[in-house]
C-alpha cells in the first residue's frame, strides 16, 4: 500500500494515526479468555427461521482447527452461561451457550435486524485479522498551490474587494462608504478567525469565503435599498434608517439562518472537503450579520450624527413600473429544461461513445503516478509553466496534478490511468525536455482520494440540509409551497451547473463538490430574499384574493427586489470573475463553473422560482386559488 499524507514528515505518525486492528477475545463469565480472534477463520451475517417460522438474524462462525477444539471444550462447560465476545476492550456481544459445539462453526443469535448481524460479523472478522502495520515507504510531497497561485489568489480577492467597494459607493453614496467600511471590518475579522483557530484554508474553503462576502454585501444592500423605500415614502431620513434596517431585518435573518442550516449539517454530516467548506462558510456567515446588523448600522448612524443628514446622501427609491416576469412562466420553464436536457444528453453521448459521462479527475478516479527525479529545484510555478504543458502533450488530458518532494529534487505528478506505451512516451518525453535519468523514474498507481464513503457523505448531508431548509422556510413562511419551490429552484441550479461540467468537460475533482455546495448556499439566500418581499406584500392584501392579485403581488415583489438582486450578483460575481481572471489554472477551473452557478442563481431566483411558487399557488393544496 502506498499512502501518501501531505505535510506528514514522520511515518511514524501515520501509523500511530491509523493504528492496528483491536484485539479480538472470546471470554469465560470471570471474564478469564479461552480464545482469541486469530482462532475464528470467518463471520458473515445470514438470516435463518426458528421452529415457527419466525425469522431470525444470526452471524455464522467458522472456527480453524485448534479454535474449534477449544471452543468445543469450553461450550461443553458451559451451557446455560453466557461468553462475552469483547473487541478492543468493549463487549460487541453477550451470547449465552445452548448446547455444546464442537463441529466448527456456530451460530450467534439475537440480532434485531440483518444490519446489525453485519456489524457483529464485520467487528469479528476485523478482530481476527492478524496484521500489524510497518513503514515501507513515505514521502513528504509540497504544496500544490505554489506561492505564485497564493500571492495570485490573494491578490484577485484584494482587487475583487476594492471594485465591489467602489461599486457600492458609487450606486448607493453615504450608505455605500458604510458598507465599504464593514465590508474591510468582516475581511480582517474572516482572516482574524482562520488564524485564531487555525483552520486550513482550501479551495472549498475559498469558496465559502466568497460566498460569505457575497451574503456580507446582501446584507447591506437589502438595508439600504429599504432606506430608500422609506425615504420616498416622506420619511425622514433618521426614521427611514431605523425602519430600512428594522424591515430588513427578517430577510436577512432567514436568508443567513437558511444557508446557516445548510452548513451546520454539512459540517456535522459531511467529511474532508466538504467539512472545511461549513467551517468557513459557517465562520461567513455568523460574522456578515454581525458586519452587516451591527457595524453598517453604528457607520451610518455615526454620519448621520456628523452632519451627513440631507437625504440627497442616501438616495430616493425610484417608482419603477411593475414588470410582468410571470406571463413569461413557461417561456423561462421550456428554457430550463432545455439546458438541463441538453446536459443529460450530452452525458449520455460521451457515455455511449466509451467515456464517462462527465469528466471525473483524479480524485475520483483514481489514476498513474509517476516520480521522477529533475536533477535540480523547480517552483510550483515551473512545473505549472513548464512541466505540467510535456505531461500534458502525453495524456491529451489537463487534468494532471504535480507536487514536488520535500528534501530532494523529485517531482510526483498524477495523471489518468496511463498505458504501457504512454508511460514509456512520458519517460522519453521527460528525458528529452529535462534530461531526466530514466532510471530514476517509477510509476505507481493511485487510488481516489474522495472515497466513495466521503461522496455518500456528502450526498447525504446535502440531502438531509435541503430537507432542513424546506422545513424551516415552510415554517417562516406558513407555507409549504414556498419551501418547496426555493428548493425546487435550487435542483434547477444544481442541474444547469452539472450541464456545464457535462459539456464544456470541466474536471470533476475535489473543488466539484465545493462548487454545488456554494451554488446551493447562493441560490437559497437569493430566492428567500423576494419571497420574503412576497410574504409582506400578501399581509398587505385583505379579503379573498384572486389569481390576478397573486400574479400581480409577485411581479410587484420581483420588480421591487430586481435591482438588489442585480447588484447582490455583480457584486458576488466580481469576487469570483477575479479569481479566474488572475488564479492559476487550478483556481480558474473552480472559478469558471462558480461563476455559471451565479448566473444561474440569479436567474432561477427571478424567473423561476417566484413562478413556481405561483403556479403551486394556483393549482396545488387545500386553499389554492381557482378564481
Amino acid at each position: 500500500m502506498h499512502v501518501e499524507i501531505p505535510g506528514v514528515t514522520d511515518a511514524s505518525k501515520i501509523l500511530e494515526e491509523l493504528g492496528n486492528p483491536g484485539s479480538l477475545e472470546f471470554q469465560l463469565s470471570d471474564g478469564t479468555v479461552f480464545m482469541t480472534g486469530d482462532q475464528v477463520a470467518d463471520a458473515q451475517a445470514a438470516t435463518t427461521t426458528d421452529q415457527y417460522g419466525n425469522k431470525q438474524y444470526v452471524v455464522q462462525l467458522t472456527l480453524t482447527d485448534e479454535g474449534a477444539k477449544t471452543f468445543g471444550e469450553v461450550t461443553s462447560e458451559n451451557v446455560g452461561k453466557a461468553l462475552p465476545i469483547v473487541y478492543d476492550g468493549e463487549v460487541i456481544s453477550y451470547p449465552t451457550v445452548q448446547e455444546a459445539i464442537t463441529g466448527g462453526t456456530a451460530q450467534i443469535s439475537g440480532q434485531s435486524t440483518f444490519e446489525e448481524a453485519q456489524t457483529l460479523a464485520t467487528q469479528i472478522r476485523i478482530g481476527s485479522l492478524s496484521l500489524q502495520l510497518s513503514e515501507l515507504e513515505s514521502s513528504v510531497v509540497g504544496a500544490q498551490l505554489g506561492s505564485q497561485a497564493i500571492s495570485s489568489s490573494l491578490k484577485a480577492a484584494a482587487i475583487g474587494l476594492v471594485i465591489v467597494m467602489v461599486f457600492m459607493i458609487i450606486v448607493y453614496a453615504v450608505p455605500g462608504v458604510a458598507a465599504a467600511l464593514a465590508l474591510a471590518i468582516y475581511t480582517a475579522l474572516v482572516i482574524a478567525t482562520l488564524y485564531l483557530f487555525e483552520i486550513t484554508l482550501t479551495l472549498p474553503g475559498i469558496a465559502g469565503i466568497i460566498l460569505s462576502i457575497g451574503m456580507a454585501v446582501d446584507a447591506n444592500v437589502i438595508i439600504f435599498a429599504r432606506i430608500r423605500e422609506e425615504i420616498a415614502s416622506g420619511k425622514s431620513v433618521i426614521t427611514a434608517m431605523k425602519n430600512g434596517f428594522h424591515k430588513a431585518m427578517s430577510a436577512i435573518l432567514d436568508g443567513n439562518i437558511t444557508t446557516l442550516i445548510a452548513a451546520i449539517v454539512l459540517m456535522g454530516l459531511g467529511s474532508g472537503t466538504v467539512k472545511g467548506f461549513a467551517y468557513t462558510l459557517m465562520i461567513g456567515i455568523i460574522l456578515s450579520m454581525f458586519t452587516a446588523l451591527v457595524v453598517t448600522r453604528w457607520i451610518l448612524y455615526s454620519f448621520y450624527w456628523l452632519g451627513m443628514r440631507d437625504e440627497k446622501f442616501y438616495g430616493r427609491a425610484k417608482e419603477r413600473k411593475t414588470i410582468n416576469f410571470l406571463q413569461k412562466r413557461y417561456v423561462f420553464f421550456a428554457i430550463s429544461i432545455a439546458v438541463i436536457a441538453a446536459g443529460f444528453i450530452g452525458m449520455g453521448v460521451h457515455k455511449a461513445s466509451g467515456q464517462n459521462s462527465l469528466n471525473y479527475g483524479l480524485d475520483f478516479m483514481g489514476g498513474t503516478s509517476t516520480t521522477a527525479d529533475f536533477g535540480k529545484e523547480y517552483t510550483i510555478e515551473d512545473i505549472e509553466n513548464d512541466i505540467i504543458p510535456v505531461v500534458k502533450e502525453v495524456t491529451g488530458d489537463s487534468n494532471i496534478q504535480a507536487n514536488k518532494v520535500e528534501g530532494t529534487t523529485q517531482i510526483t505528478i498524477k495523471t489518468r490511468t496511463l498505458s504501457k506505451e504512454e508511460r514509456d512516451d512520458l519517460n522519453n518525453k521527460l528525458a528529452d525536455s529535462f534530461d531526466v535519468d530514466e532510471s530514476t523514474i517509477t510509476f505507481q498507481s493511485i487510488s481516489s482520494t474522495i472515497s466513495g464513503e466521503m461522496r455518500a457523505d456528502a450526498v447525504k448531508a446535502v440531502i438531509i440540509s435541503t430537507i432542513c431548509m424546506l422545513i424551516y422556510i415552510w415554517f417562516r413562511f406558513k407555507d409549504i409551497r414556498f419551501g418547496a419551490s426555493a428548493i425546487i429552484a435550487l435542483i434547477h441550479d444544481v442541474l444547469v451547473v452539472l450541464t456545464v461540467y457535462a459539456l464544456m468537460r470541466i474536471s470533476v475533482g475535489n473543488t466539484f463538490i465545493a462548487c454545488m455546495l456554494t451554488i446551493i448556499g447562493y441560490s437559497v439566500n437569493d430566492t428567500i430574499v423576494i419571497f420574503d418581499r412576497i410574504r409582506e406584500n400578501l399581509a398587505l392584501k385583505h379579503g379573498k384574493q384572486t389569481r390576478e392579485d397573486l400574479m400581480e403581488v409577485a411581479n410587484r415583489s420581483l420588480t421591487q427586489t430586481l435591482s438588489r438582486s442585480i447588484n447582490t450578483s455583480i457584486t458576488t460575481f466580481i469576487m469570483v470573475f477575479m479569481l479566474f481572471l488572475l488564479g492559476v489554472a487550478s483556481i480558474r477551473e473552480f472559478a469558471l463553473p462558480l461563476m455559471a452557478g451565479m448566473i444561474c442563481g440569479a436567474y432561477s431566483s427571478i424567473c423561476i422560482a417566484t413562478e413556481l411558487w405561483y403556479v403551486m399557488k394556483v393549482h396545488l393544496g387545500k386553499n389554492k386559488i381557482t378564481e
